[in-house]
């Protein structure tokens, strides 16, 4: 029996469906072919939580290094596309900033400050697109902030994001990234290298270039900007359509704003910003019902694990309450478990909070529906509120 034969419903599956509507369609899946070869992909979709779960622990068996993955394609080797040693070394110079005690003791003033000056603009006009008006420039101020990156402004940051973004999550579908993915990121290097030139500064930047090279530098710093940006605005965007969506639950948090965590945490397992990671076989091996063949793509699904309802029931259900929404995996899981996790959620906390209270009629606009879409990164395109 071939291999298509083998996995009917991921024979049938299109990327145009899993970017539009994926729940229905990763939950069938999940039931029947938990691991399914997926000709429009040319690999596996991991979609039970388990399963998920064993791809991301096992760098050795599932490795991110590897010529085809679509990040370092568009910004060259980093923490994202390595494993091991190199990994770690990567990595670990920009560790330190972004430890729990260390986020909320360096960043918590500054996000409120920053969330205020953008609401306090907001403010008289009575109705806004929050997405590119309010969660992308936080996202933006703050990794900005935390990288210590010199001379960008947040409309410059945002286009190069777009860009890169844009080339990175082609490649991931298979088409042939333009070059303005290259160009931004050149501009990005060119910023980055002029940070760290100034030795006499204090960044992050400054710091991981004492034990990376300029080049490695500005390929980490890429990622973690890409990271931070994407992530943290997708988490407020998802966040905010969850919660304005559902009345019910809007009204808990606003009785109890304790219930703000579950809330954020609902939504990354609902919604994670970042649908799908990458892994590629390093030997043939046995994943759940398939037999992997050394050099296969493995796409772990975090939007099908986040649903799996062996661990979460009543999956598809909106519940700031859930008690074990914390098991979520929208920040992947294992040696690339993502390095600004406890970041991106007091951003986003923070953010939903002051939002709250100080648009205490914040309701979506019913004339301009919002919906999230995309194949390797969920969000609204736009989310229009009033208030």
């Amino acid at each position: 029996m071939s291999t298509v034969d083998a996995f009917p419903l991921g024979a049938s599956t299109t990327l145009a469906e899993l970017a539009r509507d994926p729940h229905p369609l990763l939950a069938r899946l999940r039931a029947d072919e938990p691991v399914s070869w997926l000709p429009e992909l040319n690999g596996w979709l991991v979609t039970r939580r388990d399963l998920a779960l064993d791809v991301m622990r096992d760098s050795a068996t599932f490795t991110v290094d590897d010529p085809r993955f679509s990040t370092a394609q568009v910004v060259g080797p980093s923490m994202l596309s390595l494993d091991g040693a190199a990994h770690t070394r990567h990595r670990e110079p920009f560790a330190a900033p972004f430890r729990p005690r260390e986020v909320h003791d360096g960043f918590a003033a500054f996000i409120e400050r920053e969330t205020d000056r953008l609401i306090t603009a907001l403010e008289p006009s009575g109705a806004a697109e929050l997405r590119r008006t309010f969660a992308g420039p936080l996202a933006v101020a703050v990794v900005t902030e935390a990288l210590g990156l010199a001379g960008a402004t947040t409309d410059t940051v945002l286009a190069w994001y777009d860009a890169i973004v844009r080339s990175v999550s082609d490649i991931t579908e298979g088409l042939e990234a333009g070059p303005a993915g290259a160009a931004a990121y050149a501009e990005l290097r060119a910023a980055v290298e002029a940070t760290v030139a100034d030795r006499h500064a204090s960044s992050l930047l400054v710091s991981a270039a004492g034990r990376l090279t300029p080049p490695e530098v500005a390929s980490n710093a890429a990622v973690l900007m890409f990271g931070g940006i994407e992530t943290t605005e997708a988490m407020i965007t998802n966040a905010l359509l969850h919660l304005l969506g559902d009345p019910g639950q809007l009204a808990l948090v606003r009785a109890d704003p304790t219930l703000l965590d579950g809330a954020v945490e609902e939504s990354l397992r609902l919604e994670p910003g970042a649908a799908v990671v990458d892994r590629y076989a390093t030997r043939d091996t046995a994943l759940g019902p398939a037999a992997v063949r050394r050099g296969d793509l493995v796409t772990v699904s975090l939007t099908g694990a986040n649903r799996d309802p062996a661990v979460f029931p009543d999956p598809d259900r909106f519940d700031v309450r859930r008690g074990n929404a914390r098991l979520q995996l929208a920040f992947a899981h294992g040696p690339h478990h993502c390095l600004a996790a406890h970041l991106a959620r007091l951003e986003t906390r923070i953010a939903l909070q002051r939002l709250l209270e100080r648009l205490p009629a914040l309701r979506l606009d019913p004339e301009r529906p919002a919906a999230p879409y995309g194949l390797v990164f969920r969000k609204p395109s736009s989310l229009h509120v009033r208030w």
